[in-house]
């Protein structure tokens, strides 16, 4: 396979909070700098974001030292912030880039090109049938040809409009795939231990994905799945033992309030009680409303029923 010759980085990759909480660690600049070298090795494999000696050899620290002219020790180091910040993912000894779709989409700009190749081709194809057509009317009379033209330019016109709209069509279906539902699920299990761990991806989850999507960030994400953890009512201290799960927290209402903070820990205080039974009887509150929508949910027997239409 071919190894990509481009990666996309943003002009404001700088401003991204993982750059610059990596920017702060020791070495902080020598791990960015170490990051991009990554991307531009996956771009050689051309592999989906995996990084390899070969297809069946990973590399070690010790060979990316090598490889990338950097300590062995600082590769180390890199290696573990990364995989911590979710930017890479490692499955046994092989190393992936995490959303690789975001810096590299070669198979979806290629759909496109073969997309629009193949509607040109299906035009060109269309005006010599049709030029045939009104070349073997000319033989015949002038007066046929004249009528018989204007139709065939009628036709032809109605059916490169129809070819536009089948192109849009096409290209909406490529930027669809773009969405890297998997690394949504791959951030909740590594971020939410505690929580019911995803195994599959529903087209329903996928919906609810593409539908928080559209109002927030994969950062918006990290920052819930990461409250959601660490919330000890989220993870079952409450009246009756509920725990959240993904597909709880993919809901709207629930992923504004988990950002909000409703379900943060309250800080002990030694002023007095009355804050704290307040606490309690919020989440009492709390509690009761879930137990409400999960009977509902129990009823209509769908947990994406009443998401909304995004």
């Amino acid at each position: 396979m071919a190894d990509v010759k481009w990666i996309k980085i943003t002009t404001g990759m700088f401003d991204n909070r993982k750059i610059k909480h990596l920017r702060k660690l020791p070495d902080g600049n020598n791990i960015v700098l170490i990051w991009i070298m990554l991307l531009t090795m996956a771009g050689k494999c051309n592999s989906d974001g995996r990084i390899f000696l070969t297809e069946d050899i990973p590399y070690t620290t010790k060979m990316l030292a090598d490889e990338l002219g950097f300590k062995e020790n600082i590769v180390k180091q890199a290696i573990l912030s990364l995989e911590q910040l979710g930017m890479i993912i490692r499955s046994g000894d092989f190393i992936t880039v995490a959303g690789w779709q975001e810096h590299q989409n070669t198979e979806g700009m290629d759909k496109i090109r073969e997309s629009k190749r193949m509607a040109q081709s299906r035009w060109r194809d269309k005006q010599k049938a049709k030029k045939s057509t009104v070349d073997s009317f000319v033989e015949s009379t002038v007066d046929s040809t004249v009528d018989s033209t204007r139709c065939l330019v009628d036709d032809a016109e109605e059916e490169r409009e129809e070819d536009k709209e089948r192109d849009k069509r096409e290209i909406k279906e490529v930027e669809e795939k773009k969405i890297d539902y998997d690394c949504i699920v791959q951030m909740y299990n590594a971020h939410c231990p505690s929580l019911p761990a995803v195994k599959c991806l529903s087209d329903a989850r996928k919906k609810a994905i593409k539908a928080r999507l559209n109002h927030y960030t994969f950062d918006d994400f990290e920052e819930m799945f990461k409250k959601a953890e660490s919330s000890d009512f989220l993870k079952g201290k409450n009246n009756r033992n509920w725990i959240a799960t993904f597909d709880w927290l993919l809901k709207d209402t629930n992923m504004a309030k988990v950002l909000d903070d409703n379900y943060a820990n309250t800080a002990p205080t030694s002023k007095t009680n009355y804050s704290g039974n307040n606490r309690v009887a919020d989440q009492l509150d709390e509690s009761y409303k879930m137990m409400a929508e999960w009977a509902q949910e129990r009823a209509e027997k769908g947990g994406f029923a009443d998401e909304e239409r995004d």
